[in-house]
């Protein structure tokens, strides 16, 4: 049975004025490094990252921040006792610092991740690597923008 659904001219108006108000209000150009961290502790809780095993690639110096190319890989022998179960990227200078997630099993043959990124200025870009055993692993790099990629 279909529903009859009405929506008066007036009602799609005002609610298309509320969608426009919302767009146009001002956004951080940049999350801190604090966000950074608030939002790297839910990712991974309490867990107390180390650094290596996680091998982050990326520019030093890109022209453009509208589609830098990154890669992560993580030393691991990928097997059912030892495994990565996820992989997350974090810009502490982008609007979100969340830039994404990926997930793993052992049959995954190898944890590794090539992407384009957007970068809102210079920053540092970190990568992390939550092991099937709970450890977290690390890197980071710092990589300088000339011409910023993220409207804000």
């Amino acid at each position: 049975m279909k529903a009859d659904v009405t929506v008066s001219r007036r009602d799609f108006l005002v609610a298309g004025a509320g969608v426009a108000v919302a767009a146009s209000l001002p956004r951080p150009a940049a999350a801190t490094t604090q966000e950074a961290d608030e939002m790297l502790k839910k990712l991974i809780g309490n867990a107390v990252p180390k650094e290596g095993r996680v091998q982050l690639r990326l520019k030093d110096v890109a022209e453009s921040g509208a589609a830098e190319p990154i890669a992560v890989a993580v030393d691991s022998p990928m097997t059912a006792a030892d495994h990565v179960k996820t992989i997350h990227v974090i810009a502490e200078g982008n609007p979100a610092p969340g830039v994404a997630s990926w997930s793993f099993g052992p049959r995954s043959g190898k944890a590794e991740v090539a992407f384009r990124m957007r970068l809102a200025k210079s920053q540092t870009v970190r990568a992390y690597a939550v092991m099937s055993d709970g450890t977290v692993w690390s890197a980071k790099q710092e990589i300088k923008v000339t011409v910023g990629g993220c409207s804000g």
